[in-house]
C-alpha cells in the first residue's frame, strides 16, 4: 500500500480537484506526483546558473520563512532577496554580487523560482539539517 498523504485545501481547491478529476482522493493522486516531479524538473533545469556565494545568499534569505502558495512567485523571491540584501547584506557575508544574483533570478519563471525557494527552505526545515552544513547542502544541489 503506498505511503497515505493529508493535506489541507481549501474548499475551492477540492471544487477544482472533484470537477477535473471526479473525486478529491483521485486529484490529489494525480497532482501531488506531478507537483514533486515538476519540483524536481525545475531544479534540475536551473542547476548551474547559481555560484555557491549566490545559492548560499538564496539559503540564507528563507531562514525563519514559512513559504505559503500563494506566493509562489518570481516576483516573492525577487523582493525576499533585494531585502535580505539591502536591509541585511547578506550577500556580502556570503561573497555573491547582487547585481549578477539580481540578473539570474529575473530569467527564473514561476516555477523555477518557486523550485528554488522550495529548495532553499528545505535546508532550515530538513530533520538533517544539523547533519550538514550550509556548504555540504549547497555541493549537493
Amino acid at each position: 500500500m503506498p505511503p497515505q498523504v493529508a493535506a489541507r485545501i481549501s474548499a475551492e481547491q477540492e471544487r477544482w480537484l472533484k470537477d477535473y478529476f471526479r473525486t478529491k482522493s483521485a486529484g490529489a493522486e494525480f497532482i501531488l506526483p506531478w507537483a514533486v516531479d515538476t519540483f524536481f524538473r525545475a531544479i534540475n533545469a536551473i542547476k548551474g546558473t547559481f555560484s555557491a556565494p549566490e545559492l548560499k545568499t538564496i539559503i540564507e534569505a528563507h531562514k525563519d520563512i514559512k513559504l505559503l502558495p500563494e506566493q509562489s512567485r518570481l516576483a516573492y523571491l525577487q523582493l525576499r532577496l533585494q531585502d535580505a540584501c539591502d536591509l541585511d547584506l547578506i550577500h556580502t557575508k556570503h561573497g555573491a554580487s547582487k547585481v549578477n544574483l539580481e540578473a539570474k533570478l529575473k530569467r527564473l519563471d514561476d516555477v523555477q523560482a518557486t523550485a528554488l525557494m522550495v529548495w532553499a527552505t528545505a535546508f532550515w526545515v530538513s530533520k538533517e539539517n544539523g547533519a550538514h552544513d550550509l556548504d555540504e547542502y549547497v555541493k549537493s544541489y
